[in-house]
């Protein structure tokens, strides 16, 4: 299961991107006092109070006279995130007042069964406390008065979202991943060769976690993914149809072979207008991203007879970024025996050429709707995900980073040179490995490449992104900071 979702909804300019930057502790979102400067969906993993997770959206605003396309386009993405969230804080503008148009929009959410919050920002102190009084019109409740600006109210504000929160999910329980939590390493016990057993434990209940395998199909509108969903499935489960869009919603599958069992998970499309350079939020999607971080294995179904577009290569970009395995399926394989310069080495040459940032993903010729190639797929899958769960020995790794840097060391920068010392394997699913240098900030980043390549090589990391990270080496010995 994914974090639970909460949407920041209301009118144009109330505040809802200073909002959204304040509970997210980053300032991600485009604040400024022109009305609808955030277009687009914005999301963001957030912690807050008592160990909780979530999902943080921030919107355009939900404008009732929408006459523009640009306007009917952020109202729809404000829909979307309240569509799929678990609680919505509907943002208000204290300083002014309430408006028609925030009476609209709680005619909206009215309809919702989800928990909604009101939230009356610029509201900077206890004087102007009474200004906050006439938004009760709007017979929302709870109603929390905050400054976004200044952080007052934020405090009481969490307490009201974790009151109304489903249970912990498993994904809230699952050990973060993030580099200042997996890379705590003892170096003293790490040099004398000691740090395997403690590692292995740490990424232990990852690497064995029950329940099936978790696999996405993954592509733009109309290329397959129902079709391709039925035939490994080996029924018609899907409802597969010539328009583009028939499928809305992710839709889950359990599939049993022998004594696995697989879990696959057929999604929308991406869709788009006629530009989808200019649509990328489309896919963006808090729907595709929970989609995506919930499985293991990502299959990317690209057209043969378009070739990787443009936007395969973003799907393939997010997929890598959110540290998945994955396959690349070109579909419709039947389709292009009579069409001139498409044939495997031409897709290989795309791969390399439009997907250089997924080059180690494996690929298969298939065709959905014959099934030409589709019986490859699933032992495809299992092969990528042994490396997305494989695990290095300390001693393994190190007597491999030595070979590494022998054959290749470092560039120096600025005439200082730069070295590693030893390494080790943090975690799996994706693999990731930190290492101790005199200088990580002066790595190259051709250099990182570099070692991942030769890492692939050396231990068949084949379909699975690899992360590294660099650290600062201590002197052994030398008690860490407190």
């Amino acid at each position: 299961m994914s974090l639970p979702v909460v949407a920041i909804v209301g009118r144009p300019n109330v505040g809802k991107s200073r909002l959204f930057n304040r509970l997210a502790g980053i300032k991600k979102a485009v604040v400024d006092d022109q009305s609808g400067v955030t277009r687009d969906r914005l999301y963001q993993e957030v912690e807050l109070l008592e160990e909780r997770r979530a999902m943080l959206i921030d919107t355009g605003g939900i404008e009732p006279d929408n006459d523009t396309d640009l306007l009917k386009a952020m109202r729809r993405q404000s829909l979307i995130a309240i569509e799929e969230a678990d609680v919505i804080l509907f943002t208000t503008d204290g300083k002014s007042g309430l408006t028609p148009a925030d009476s609209d929009v709680a005619d909206l959410l009215r309809r919702t069964s989800k928990p909604v919050l009101l939230v009356v920002n610029k509201i900077d102190g206890p004087q102007q406390e009474d200004e906050a009084a006439e938004f009760y019109q709007l017979g929302v409740t709870p109603m929390f008065t905050v400054s976004a600006a200044h952080g007052r109210g934020i405090w009481e504000l969490l307490e009201g979202i974790i009151a109304v929160l489903p249970p912990p999910t498993a994904a809230e329980l699952e050990p973060r991943t993030e580099a200042e939590e997996i890379f705590d390493i003892d170096e003293e016990a790490l040099a004398e060769g000691e740090l395997d057993e403690e590692v292995e434990e740490d990424a232990k209940d990852m690497a064995r976690e029950r329940g099936p395998m978790r696999i996405a199909i993954v592509g733009r509108p109309n290329i397959g993914k129902s079709t391709l969903t039925n035939k490994i499935l080996g029924e018609d489960r899907h409802l597969v149809h010539d328009s583009p869009g028939t499928t809305m919603d992710p839709v889950d599958s359990m599939l049993r072979v022998g004594d696995k069992e697989y879990l696959l998970v057929d999604t929308a499309g991406v869709r788009r207008k006629s530009k989808i350079d200019t649509q990328l939020e489309r896919f963006v999607s808090l729907r595709s991203i929970r989609m995506i971080e919930r499985c293991h294995i990502v299959l990317l179904v690209v057209d043969s007879t378009e070739g990787i577009t443009e936007q395969d290569a973003r799907i393939a970009d997010l997929v890598v970024q959110r540290g998945r395995g994955l396959v690349i399926l070109f579909n419709k394989w039947d389709k292009v025996k009579d069409m001139e310069d498409v044939d495997a080495a031409a897709m290989e040459g795309q791969i390399e050429h439009r997907l250089p940032h997924a080059e180690f993903a494996p690929y298969l010729f298939i065709s959905a709707k014959t099934g030409k190639g589709c019986h490859r797929i699933l032992p495809m899958v299992e092969k990528v995900y042994e490396s997305f769960d494989r695990r290095i020995s300390t001693a393994n790794f190190n007597r491999f980073l030595e070979r590494a840097v022998l054959a290749h060391s470092p560039p120096q920068n600025q005439n200082h040179p730069v070295r590693l010392y030893y390494g080790a394997q943090a975690r799996v699913r994706p693999p990731t490995f930190v290492l101790f240098s005199n200088a990580p900030d002066n790595v190259a980043v051709a250099y990182k490449r570099y070692l991942q390549n030769r890492l692939r090589e050396a231990f068949d990391f084949e379909g699975t992104p690899i992360r590294m990270r660099f650290k600062e080496r201590r002197k052994l010995g030398v008690a860490k900071h407190e």
